[in-house]
């Protein structure tokens, strides 16, 4: 036995040798990457691959992603990638690779052909190669000088349209009741619970949305490609085009393959130099003059809000945890160099309390020191809780934003457990000590009393807009209740102080800092990335690492599976968004 236990441990220790020696030479292998500079010579092509899902930021737990020889591309890098090209005399133009696949998101997508046009104005050609292209990624292309598709590439150009899943038939089926109060008929993420089709003030509502996005996008490709509104819709009735059919309707340019056009561009040159968008992010700002000795704080807020810290959840994805974000305020705040504080904020809200306690951390940090909140795709609800105290807001013409208004309730799982075979009993001492079980429904008195308190916490939020905005309780109240609004809207109506993205935040920074608008100045990003050592000291670090990868490699997996049942064609609706 004694010999048996022997081998036992020496195979233990064989395998945890082996795993060390994999970690310490991935670790050192990332830091040997991570540390060396390209080597970027004259007449290089930068080429960005917008593919897939683009996060606003890079959250720490992706360290894991260099050792898995993954690139996680994010919206923050690409910016800092054409803002650098743009002044980058070694760079002759980019080559920005989109596909029907590209999700950097509405305002993402406003964002980055901002920063296309400040290439092309800098005097460089942007050339836009397509594997695929829908009517979001072809708005996406019409940025750039050039538009190439590969010849077996298709156009797929749809109308817009919603589509919201509804549970209620589910939840009567299982025995499951909603006991969910909202604040207020526009608080529309509570309607498929309680209905079984929308009420008449969300049709109304995601109405209004669209008109909004047709302005943008399809109004969009006509002005850039040289069409007419018309043309565009009637190539909608068609709908699917191939690569050809695609140049001949005007809306691509040139036909070829990704080996084509790197023979164009290379001339007489044996051949095309060109850098990633990962390597390229080596190169500094500071190295190319666009720093300086002030710094501007940017803090990057992604995800569902709940909880105290920062974290990635395996079934929420990112989260935005109050004390991490109040840590990092305070440390731009303490930090004498610091000029600023930009929030860059794409979230669709979460948990009250944390999101208030968010604000709070803002308005302090704001009486010290310029707080300006530059909204990305989803600034709503929670999202728009944590904005409303900064010094100004910025929204993007796309941003999703408002939603002011609350839920709250429970369910009654009860019918549900009864089904499984699970029963209940209960002893009580007191009052009201069953009201939130998930095995009772509210009691007449308790739903008044459950109410009256929801409100009471809802009116204080609400009272503080009004304030912190100037706006009249009674035009709020035409603006809230649940009602969301565009970027472009909120400032019409006033919840937004104004229109632009971060070059814009960081332009208004720089001004209430009492810095010149086009100073020089150095960015510091929060959070911070930990190194992979850094990490394996910390549990929940590993933990967060580990949930993160897991969670991107699902939806990817779900991803290519959805493309797969429909031929290889697009997915034409993502829950209750707008397509």
């Amino acid at each position: 036995m004694s010999f048996l236990k022997t081998i036992a441990a020496v195979i233990v220790a064989q395998i945890v040798i082996v795993f060390l020696v994999v970690v310490v030479v991935g670790v050192f292998g990332v830091i040997a990457t991570a540390t060396k500079k390209p080597e970027l010579r004259d007449h290089t092509w930068l080429v960005l691959d917008v593919y897939g899902e683009i996060q606003e930021y890079e959250p720490p737990e992706a360290v894991l992603d260099e050792l898995l020889g993954e690139d996680t591309e994010t919206l923050t890098r690409l910016l800092e990638n054409l803002e650098k090209a743009a002044v980058d005399d070694r760079i002759d133009g980019v080559i920005v690779k989109v596909s029907a696949s590209s999700r950097p998101g509405r305002a993402g997508v406003e964002e980055l052909r901002r920063a296309i046009a400040a290439v092309r104005r800098a005097g460089k050609p942007v050339y836009a190669f397509a594997d695929a292209l829908d009517r979001s990624s072809l708005y996406l292309a019409t940025a750039c000088d050039t538009i190439v598709m590969s010849p077996p590439s298709e156009l797929v150009l749809l109308g817009m349209g919603a589509v919201r899943e509804h549970y209620r038939s589910l939840l009567d089926k299982l025995d499951i009741r909603p006991n969910v109060h909202r604040i207020r008929e526009y608080k529309s993420a509570a309607e498929p619970f309680l209905r079984r089709k929308m009420s008449k003030e969300t049709r109304e509502m995601i109405g209004w949305m669209l008109d909004e996005y047709w302005d943008m996008e399809v109004r969009g490709i006509a002005r850039a490609r040289g069409l007419s509104e018309d043309d565009v819709v009637r190539a909608m009735d068609y709908a699917m085009f191939t690569a050809e059919e695609a140049r001949e309707a005007g809306f691509i340019d040139d036909v070829a393959w990704w080996s084509d056009l790197v023979d164009r561009l290379k001339g007489d040159a044996e051949r095309l130099r060109t850098v990633s968008s990962k390597e390229y992010a080596k190169v500094t700002r500071q190295s190319l003059g666009l720093s300086g000795r002030k710094r501007i704080a940017v803090i990057h807020l992604q995800g569902m809000i709940g909880g105290r810290t920062s974290r990635t959840s395996p079934t929420f994805g990112m989260m935005i945890g109050h004390e991490t974000v109040a840590k990092q305020l305070r440390r731009a705040v303490d930090d004498r160099n610091v000029a600023a504080i930009v929030l860059r904020v794409d979230s669709p809200g979460g948990e009250s309390l944390a999101s208030q306690t968010i604000a709070a951390a803002v308005a302090r940090a704001r009486g010290r020191k310029p707080v300006i909140v530059s909204m990305v795709n989803v600034a709503a609800s929670g999202g728009y809780a944590i904005s409303y105290k900064a010094t100004r807001i910025v929204a993007d013409s796309a941003t999703v934003t408002g939603s002011i208004g609350s839920i709250a309730g429970k369910f009654n799982m009860a019918g549900f457990f009864n089904k499984l075979g699970l029963t209940y009993d209960w002893v009580t001492r007191g009052p009201n000590a069953l009201l939130y079980s998930p095995i009772t429904d509210f009691t007449p008195g308790q739903r008044r009393r459950f109410e009256s308190a929801h409100w009471a916490s809802f009116n204080q939020w609400f009272d503080d807009i009004a304030r912190e905005r100037h706006i009249p309780p009674d035009s709020l109240t035409r603006l809230a209740m649940g009602r969301v609004w565009t970027g472009r809207q909120a400032v019409a109506n006033g919840l937004v102080d104004e229109l632009g993205g971060f070059e814009r935040a960081l332009e208004i920074a720089r001004q209430e800092a009492g810095l010149a608008p086009d100073a020089k100045v150095t960015l510091v990003h929060y959070p911070r990335r930990r190194g992979l050592l850094a990490m394996l000291w910390h549990e929940s670090s590993v933990a967060s690492a580990l949930a993160w990868t897991v969670r991107r490699e699902v939806a990817r997996q779900i991803e290519q599976v959805q493309r797969w049942s429909l031929g290889g064609g697009l997915m034409l609706w993502t829950g209750e968004g707008v397509r």
